[in-house]
């Protein structure tokens, strides 16, 4: 048997074996847990942006691309100097928790490409930053409504990424650093205004402590008037009575002397 004949067949099989290993990496792809990815077909409807591809094993065709984006949740650290409403140059530290849409990375390949932190989220949060921290002074900043700067920040940097295919988890001002000069005399002021808010308080307290005694006072006063014009003559004499049959009951000597006292009351003498 002439195995020439079949010779033809084995290289061409050689030479199709060494060509897939050698375009496995551009036709096999694995996506890991925590990507999802796109492809752009080079001859045919150009990117893909609907149908994105989940974990898994895939296979493509060698000339269309595949772009991988990372899901998972990532954090990036800003510090950047603005401006606040009067021109004072301010330093901000911020931490910014994000993630692409999953099911929109095609659109966001689109608009902004696979370096879309540096083209979208850092300008997007610098963004947010100065044209909030713009619109307070530095003392607002650093003390009266700095929770007020950060809720607005956080709100426009959200809104921003969402319209832009991104989701932001959370957004934290770690601090912010004015000048020593100014820092002193905004602390400076803050400490007069508590002493000032302290002694009026106190004022207010000793104000409220006087109408207390002057309205108990009143109370007082009216009371004994009503008593004064209720105690008659008679209504002493006969309480006087009362009081010294009470005495006569208890078991110390004494003696009782009727009649002898101031307008005929008794007199109660001796005893122990």
């Amino acid at each position: 048997m002439d195995n020439r004949k079949f010779l033809p067949v084995i290289i061409v099989i050689i030479i199709a074996v060494v060509v897939l290993l050698a375009l496995s990496s551009s036709i096999f792809y694995t996506i890991d847990a925590g990507e999802r990815a796109i492809i752009f077909y080079k001859f045919g409807g150009g990117l893909d942006k609907e149908n994105v591809i989940k974990q898994g094993f895939g296979i493509k065709a060698p000339w269309n691309t595949l772009h991988v984006y990372e899901v998972r949740e990532r954090s990036i650290e800003e510090k950047m100097d603005v401006l606040d409403k009067n021109g004072l140059s301010l330093n901000v530290d911020v931490t910014l928790r994000f993630n692409p849409i999953y099911d929109q990375i095609g659109y966001l390949h689109e608009n902004f490409g696979i370096n879309y932190v540096n083209s979208l989220v850092i300008p997007e949060v610098r963004s947010a930053v100065r044209q909030v921290m713009g619109r307070f002074t530095a003392e607002e900043i650093y003390s009266t409504k700095r929770g007020e700067v950060e809720a607005s920040i956080k709100l426009e940097t959200e809104k921003s990424l969402k319209e832009n295919n991104c989701d932001m988890k959370a957004l934290l001002i770690r601090s912010i650093n004015l000048p020593d000069q100014i820092r002193a005399a905004i602390e400076n002021k803050l400490q007069q205004e508590q002493e000032a808010l302290a002694y009026q308080f106190r004022l207010e307290k000793e104000k409220s402590e006087a109408e207390r005694k002057r309205i108990a006072a009143e109370g007082e006063a009216v009371a004994n008037k009503i008593i004064n014009n209720s105690l008659t003559p008679e209504l002493l004499k006969m309480r006087g009575i009362e009081a010294t049959l009470e005495l006569s009951k208890s078991p110390n000597s004494k003696v009782v002397v009727v009649g002898s006292g101031k307008d005929g009351m008794p007199l109660i003498l001796g005893g122990n």
